[in-house]
């Protein structure tokens, strides 16, 4: 592996989904020369790619139906249905993409900054589904950089009640996630890769830039 591909960090509760469709559109997802269009679409189709790990270990039960032959026992998901939580505002951008995999889930959103300065999570919305204690939860954030957002993204789910929590990032660095481990050791963490690390500014490096501007073209 790489040095973006650092395979040193715990493996029980991280996952680095090193498929080759993701590294190549990762590569290109990097790329200053992408543009705000192709940026969106190569994170919508890493989302869907992410998703599909995220979701391995759903529950099936037995379910009878009939196919234009005969009748046949298929499976179904059960059990704890899924809700889709997007850290603002990056994260809409990963959400598009699973919800195109999964468009029954719920959705809630976290609306969160990062104080230039203190480099600290402050929140500005939040907005959860009611049941979302019943659901199991998907955190999604492109970025699991300084971990500050990620730690209060979650430490508000499990204000409301949510006790099953995945974060799902494009991409991390060893601080964040010792930083998100640390608060939060029964939170599984799936990322794309695991970059060298942060800048004096709190960004990853090598890292693709600031994912929410290059997502909505806004510098």
């Amino acid at each position: 592996m790489t040095s973006t591909e650092n395979s040193s960090m715990p493996t029980d509760m991280v996952t680095v989904v090193s498929h080759p469709l993701v590294r190549h559109k990762l590569t290109h997802l990097r790329a200053r020369t992408t543009s705000t269009a192709g940026f969106r679409r190569l994170v919508r189709e890493l989302s869907l790619l992410l998703a599909y790990e995220a979701t391995r270990d759903l529950k099936l039960e037995p379910v009878t139906i009939e196919t234009p032959q005969e009748t046949m026992e298929g499976e179904e998901l059960s059990g704890k249905k899924l809700c889709f939580v997007s850290i603002l505002r990056a994260g809409n951008g990963i959400l598009d993409g699973m919800l195109d995999l999964i468009p029954s889930a719920r959705v809630g959103h976290i609306g969160l900054y990062r104080d230039p300065e203190t480099l600290e999570a402050v929140e500005y919305y939040l907005k959860l589904p009611d049941d979302i204690g019943d659901r199991i939860c998907i955190a999604v954030d492109p970025m699991l950089a300084t971990g500050h957002s990620a730690v209060a993204a979650i430490d508000r789910l499990k204000n409301a009640g949510c006790n099953s929590i995945i974060f799902v990032c494009l991409l991390a660095v060893p601080q964040g996630i010792a930083c998100l481990q640390k608060a939060h050791p029964d939170v599984r963490i799936i990322t794309c890769s695991i970059d060298r690390e942060l800048d004096d500014h709190g960004y990853i490096c090598p890292g693709l830039g600031d994912a929410g501007d290059r997502l909505f073209g806004t510098k």
